[in-house]
C-alpha cells in the first residue's frame, strides 16, 4: 500500500465527501459540512493514494463519552484492497473508549457487527409531499424566537451528549429553517429542513405527540420546493412510522443504528426523525 497516507478533510475535501455521499444516493443536505466542522474540526479524515483523495470517513467526538461514525465511503475504484480498513481503523482509534454510534446501510451491517456494533434499531427514509391535515392546537414558531440554552436542553433528550456549538449552527445557518412547537411555555416539538440534492432534509424531528409532530412537518415541508420532503424515522417509535406513512410519504432508503455498547437512553418516543445519519 505504498503511497497511502490519512490526513485530516480539508474545507475543499469536505465538498468533496459530500459529493461522494450524493454519487451514493444519500442525498446530503446542502452547506451540512458547516454544521459539521463546528461540531469536531478534527472529525474528518481522508485516506489519499499517491495524493489522490480515495476514501473518507468521520469520527467525531461528542462531550468526554461518545463519539459517532459516518461517511465511511471508499471509491469504486480502490474497494477491495484495504484503504477503506485503514481508514476505518484510524477513524475507531480517534474514538477509542468511548461509546460509539452509527447508522449503516444495510451492505455494510454485518461489518460493522464484526467491529463490534451492535443493533438497536433500523431507520427508514421517508419521502413524499405530507398530506395536508389540522394542526389544531399546535403552535408552531420560529425556533430562532426562543432563548436557545431551551433549545438545547430539548435536544438533550434525544442524544447523548451535549452539541450546542453544532446545534446552534445546524438550526441557524442560511437556506434552512427550524420550527419549534410551544406548549404552555414549554419545547414540546422541534424540526429543522434543509435543501438536499433531491428531496429536502427534515431533522431533526422531535415531538411530545404525532399531533406535535404532524404539525411540525406539514409546517416544514411548506418550505422545501413542490413540499416534498426526506425524514428518516426510527422503527423504535411506532408511532412516527404510522404518523408519515399516514401522511402519503414512502420509505426509499434503510440503515441501522448501531452501538458498541449498550444504547444509550433517549427519548424514544419523542424522536420523530433522526438529526443526520452521518453525525447522529
Amino acid at each position: 500500500m505504498t503511497g497511502f497516507e490519512i490526513t485530516g478533510a480539508s474545507a475543499c475535501d469536505m465538498e468533496l465527501i459530500r459529493s461522494w455521499a450524493e454519487e451514493e444516493g444519500w442525498n446530503p443536505g446542502v452547506g451540512d459540512r458547516y454544521a459539521f466542522a463546528v461540531a469536531d474540526p478534527g472529525g474528518f479524515l481522508v485516506g489519499r493514494l499517491d495524493g489522490e483523495p480515495v476514501a473518507c470517513i468521520s469520527a467525531v467526538r461528542y462531550g468526554a463519552g461518545f463519539g459517532f461514525v459516518g461517511f465511511y465511503i471508499a471509491r469504486p475504484t480502490v474497494r477491495g484492497q484495504g484503504y477503506g480498513m485503514r481508514l476505518w481503523n484510524a477513524g475507531m482509534a480517534r474514538l477509542d473508549g468511548r461509546l460509539v454510534g452509527l447508522d449503516g446501510v444495510v451492505e455494510q451491517q454485518d461489518n460493522y457487527r464484526r467491529s463490534g456494533f451492535r443493533h438497536a434499531w433500523n431507520n427508514a427514509r421517508y419521502e413524499g409531499v405530507p398530506e395536508a391535515g389540522a394542526d389544531d392546537g399546535v403552535r408552531v414558531v420560529d425556533a430562532a424566537s426562543l432563548p436557545f440554552a431551551e433549545l438545547a436542553s430539548y435536544d438533550r433528550r434525544f442524544f447523548p451528549e451535549p452539541r450546542d456549538s453544532f446545534l446552534a449552527a445546524w438550526t441557524g445557518l442560511p437556506g434552512r429553517t427550524a420550527l419549534a412547537a410551544v406548549r404552555d411555555g414549554r419545547v414540546e416539538g422541534l424540526g429543522v429542513i434543509r435543501p438536499g440534492s433531491a428531496a429536502a432534509r427534515i431533522g431533526p424531528l422531535y415531538a411530545a405527540g404525532p399531533e406535535v409532530a404532524g404539525a411540525l412537518l406539514r409546517g416544514l415541508a411548506r418550505h422545501a420546493p413542490g413540499g416534498r420532503v426526506a425524514v428518516d424515522v426510527p422503527d423504535a417509535n411506532p408511532a412516527a412510522v404510522k404518523l408519515v406513512t399516514g401522511l402519503g410519504m414512502v420509505a426509499t432508503f434503510e440503515t441501522a443504528r448501531m452501538y458498541t455498547g449498550p444504547a444509550p437512553a433517549l427519548d424514544l418516543s419523542g424522536l420523530y426523525g433522526v438529526t443526520s445519519l452521518e453525525l447522529g
